[in-house]
């Protein structure tokens, strides 16, 4: 399959990549282009601003958390009636996970066989660039930079200096003047997610595809992206059930190991009891729905969790914390994950009916990160569901890191089963529990019956039973008890 693609990518992240790639996508869009955005790594945030920018859900390619055997197939699916496709890298272009290329933004360039636009910071030097180009470019030979963007230039003479230097180097494809214009804002996990601040997202976005547009030759990049081979097929699919999987217990998760088929039984951690659900006595439906956290203060998802739910036949419905008084008609399932309830724990503890009817919902939930923070007593002090016998609070400590773990029983889990995750907050629980997950140097979550909720995150097309045991266990709640 011909995709044209890019992967912009930098010597180390603050470069510039977001502000590049985004720009990139907005310009390209403007001169209408179906640009598809990726984004390499974990990262939420950044999906957020590519989906503004082209107009199509930003999507993630991960090695660590899928395999590295999906990587093209998740950009084929996701490039589905694309005129070409950017893949914004990961901080440098050869970082990846613990110190090894694994993960890095190569090792996806290779995986793509796609070139690479180096963006780099040229603030304070001018022929030191090209020393620094050349190391790039000379560095993995399975790598092909095809060009350069200068970032920070500040003035005429120092991007002709700039040039100069990079003759026979590399191709320079561009020049961004610093401009603090087109800053977005950030605080303690990275940029301002693109939901909370629409408007001025929207805003910023655009002066991004203007900034672009005026200071790169798009026609060089198209040409450069075209440069690109096919792909082997196929596309990735959203798998569907081969059965009542949620009756088994067996299966493959994260990396591939092999779960013991033990059924989820008592609880992990200190769980408070559950009063009936409100959707009980209701009319079954012919497709369970499985009631998405959405909204300002749940902005962290990958867009393949939605196709896989609605592909284990799941009715998707999205809710808001922070504006919904109640639970979508008829759920039979919850899935809460990431984002920044810290930012909003006033506004999520103030809607105490939604709270209520979380804590005496009593079907499945599966939560991650912010999503466990929700189901605790309480966050910083101010109440939340109750859901897991715990206190949350914020730390000055930054916990981040991918994770393989060692799963115990719960909704989502076997013992036994390995998952390969990803953990990224400011935040602790206290008690921690029977942790739910174990990793080298590490523990934490809680699991019963219908609850999986730890800080691990993890990219359900690596582990597609994630989302056909949620849904089976939705249809019938009574199966794994």
């Amino acid at each position: 399959m011909v995709v044209p693609r890019l992967v912009v990518a930098a010597p180390a992240s603050g470069s510039g990549k977001t502000t590049v790639a985004t720009g990139l996508m907005a310009a390209l869009r403007s001169r209408g282009l179906r640009v598809s955005p990726h984004k390499v790594g974990p990262d939420y945030i950044d999906p957020g601003y590519h989906t503004l920018a082209s107009g199509r859900p930003g999507r993630n390619l991960d090695p660590w958390l899928v395999g590295e055997e999906r990587i093209a197939p998740l950009f084929l699916h996701g490039s589905r009636g694309a005129d070409l496709a950017v893949v914004e890298g990961v901080m440098g272009l050869f970082d990846g996970r613990g110190g090894t290329d694994f993960a890095s933004t190569a090792h996806v360039a290779r995986l793509l066989d796609a070139p690479v636009v180096l963006v780099v910071d040229a603030a304070r030097q001018s022929r030191s660039v090209a020393a620094l180009v050349h190391g790039f470019t000379t560095f993995d030979p399975r790598v092909r930079v095809g060009g350069v963007i200068l970032n920070r230039v500040g003035s005429d003479r120092h991007e002709e200096m700039c040039r100069a230097a990079l003759a026979g180097v590399a191709p320079v494809l561009g020049a961004l003047r610093r401009d603090d214009a087109v800053e977005t804002p950030s605080r303690h996990l990275g940029l301002v997610p693109a939901a909370e601040r629409a408007a001025e997202a929207a805003s910023a976005v655009a002066r991004l595809g203007g900034l672009v547009a005026g200071s790169c030759d798009l026609d060089a990049l198209v040409r450069l992206a075209a440069t690109a081979p096919p792909l082997p097929g196929p596309a990735w699919t959203p798998p569907e059930p081969a059965g009542a999987l949620g009756t088994t217990g067996s299966g493959t998760a994260g990396s591939g190991t092999k779960g013991s088929g033990t059924k989820g039984s008592g609880t992990t951690g200190p769980v408070a009891g559950r009063a009936a659900g409100s959707d009980a006595g209701r009319a079954p439906r012919s497709r369970p729905v499985v009631a998405v956290a959405g909204g300002a203060a749940f902005t962290f998802g990958y867009a393949e969790h939605m196709e896989l739910l609605r592909a284990a036949g799941a009715e998707v419905a999205v809710f808001d914390p922070l504006r919904d008084e109640h639970l979508p008609e008829g759920t039979g399932a919850l899935v809460i994950g990431g984002g920044f309830p810290e930012v909003h724990a006033a506004g999520l503890a103030a809607n105490e009916a939604l709270r209520r009817e979380v804590a005496a919902f009593g079907g499945p939930i599966a939560a991650e990160c912010a999503g466990l923070l929700y189901l605790c007593e309480e966050l910083d002090g101010r109440r939340m569901c109750g859901r897991i016998r715990a206190r949350a609070r914020m730390t000055p400590r930054l916990t981040l890191g991918y994770r393989e773990a060692v799963a115990g029983p719960s909704l989502l889990t076997r013992p036994g089963e390995r998952y390969r995750g990803h953990e990224f907050h400011r935040t602790a629980v206290d008690p921690p529990g029977e942790p739910l997950f174990r990793w080298e140097g590490g523990a934490g979550g809680y699991g019963d019956a219908l609850l999986t909720a730890s800080y691990l995150h993890l990219h359900w097309a690596g582990v597609p039973e994630a989302a056909q045991r949620l849904v089976s266990s939705s249809r019938s709640p009574s199966v794994l008890r």
